[in-house]
């Protein structure tokens, strides 16, 4: 597969959830912040006041946790149908949100922008060069010891190795909605190589809601 065509398929992997969000049942498993980020809210709302970036923000349940802890909130996201849903969430409950159309290897602010960006189940869609290029542009619009909390794709991960392989650990799986676009897995030493850029803080494998659906959780501090 060329680059090109791995960009194109990086650049439509919002289409599958574009279609998710569109429906109540869709949204359901999407609603509620992950535990670990609600943790860390509740810690940062003692650094207030707090600018924040929820990066591939879905419909918002952590732009909208964001919001309600007093953050200063920007979110992003390639589905318009997905910001669409947080305007009308942050409307309902008297919330200001700021949402943009914008990729993740291009984002829409300054330097030095932030003091907390989140991207949970976002940065992996890609070959390595589009994950290092989100990598650099978070670290990019974080000011310096900004934090950001992530999450990765484990080589615990029972989708590792499964499918076609693009580029270095990265694979697509055809006809599947959600693995039809690029997947990059990573070890724990390939990951702390990665954000070489940051101090980190903590890192932990994660099992998620589906049998095998290991994930790196990670927070960490940019460097000065």
């Amino acid at each position: 597969m060329s680059e090109s065509q791995i960009q194109q398929r990086t650049d439509t992997a919002h289409l599958a959830w574009d279609k998710r969000w569109q429906t109540e049942e869709g949204r359901a498993d999407w609603t509620r912040p992950n535990e670990d980020v609600a943790s860390l809210i509740e810690k940062l709302q003692a650094d207030a006041p707090v600018k924040a970036l929820d990066l591939g923000c879905g419909v918002g349940r952590h732009a909208l946790a964001f919001a309600r802890a007093g953050f200063e909130t920007h979110a992003i996201d390639l589905s318009e149908t997905g910001l669409t849903q947080v305007q009308r969430s942050a409307a309902e409950s008297g919330l200001a949100v700021r949402t943009q159309v914008a990729p993740m290897t291009a984002l829409p602010f300054e330097d030095n922008s932030f003091d907390y960006v989140l991207s949970f189940n976002v940065i992996y869609h890609g070959n390595p060069d589009v994950v290092k290029k989100a990598i650099t542009e978070i670290a990019r619009v974080l000011k310096p010891g900004g934090t950001y909390q992530g999450t990765m794709l484990s080589k615990r991960n029972s989708n590792f190795g499964l499918g076609t392989e693009i580029a270095p650990d990265t694979f697509v799986k055809e006809g599947d909605d959600d693995k039809d676009h690029p997947h990059f897995y990573c070890s724990a030493a390939e990951l702390v190589h990665l954000f070489e850029a940051f101090e980190l803080r903590s890192l932990e494998d994660k099992l998620h809601r589906k049998p095998g659906s290991w994930h790196w959780h990670m927070i960490a501090d940019r460097r000065d």
